[in-house]
């Protein structure tokens, strides 16, 4: 049995959708994140990212982290990666330039993108988009995160998935950082095949059971 640890609230996602697109059975264990528990050690606060149940797992004290039949493993794009290694079909890689690509395409996405696209979401959650910092910490977001989306764009001019032709893993690790950024229009707007790439994505039916739970979560 596949277990899952950490709310759908968090990086979670995108091993939740994954498992999701693979039909997967799975537990999922709604770890929190410290930071939103008032005394993450209070005897009577939710299961969090620095209890002693959740860190005999995983020691990082990150989520989220999967068990699968004993093997733990950390980093929602890796396991993702995994997860489609794992149980094959159009997901995965079909031959090893596919998996290189695969990989490559997952790594560019979170060492170019995620920083960038982690500071809006980051500002946006904290009610400070109006305020100077806010918008000088977006405004600069945005603009680092042109480059990748004119890349992305071109790149998907082609077939409208990121490898292979066909919607895989790569789309699914791709789209879940690109997500972070859909407070800006602009940069869809700028960027058509990614607009409609990231559209198709989401109107897959795992996606969307995927965010009806997160929905579904307090916030």
């Amino acid at each position: 049995m596949l277990t899952i640890y950490g709310v759908y609230r968090s990086r979670a996602s995108r091993n939740y959708w994954m498992a999701g697109e693979l039909g997967l059975s799975f537990a999922s264990v709604p770890v929190i994140q410290a930071r939103r528990v008032d005394d993450p050690a209070a005897a009577d606060a939710p299961l969090n990212t620095q209890s002693p149940d959740f860190l005999s797992v995983n020691p990082t004290g990150l989520i989220p982290c999967i068990d699968d039949g004993g093997f733990v493993m950390t980093e929602s794009l890796a396991i993702n990666l995994y997860l489609a290694r794992k149980h094959g079909g159009p997901l995965s890689g079909q031959t090893l330039t596919e998996e290189a690509e695969m990989l490559q395409w997952t790594m560019w996405a979170a060492t170019e993108v995620e920083p960038h696209a982690v500071k809006i979401v980051l500002t946006m959650d904290a009610k400070a988009a109006e305020s100077e910092q806010g918008r000088l910490a977006i405004r600069g977001a945005v603009k680092a995160l042109k480059k990748s989306f004119r890349r992305l764009d071109q790149h998907l001019a082609a077939s409208g998935h990121v490898v292979g032709g066909r919607f895989t893993v790569a789309d699914l690790n791709l789209a879940e950082v690109f997500r972070y950024a859909m407070s800006q229009p602009q940069l869809f707007e700028e960027a058509p095949h990614v607009k409609a790439w990231l559209a198709a994505c989401q109107a897959r039916p795992a996606f969307k059971a995927m965010m009806a739970a997160r929905l579904a979560e307090p916030e």
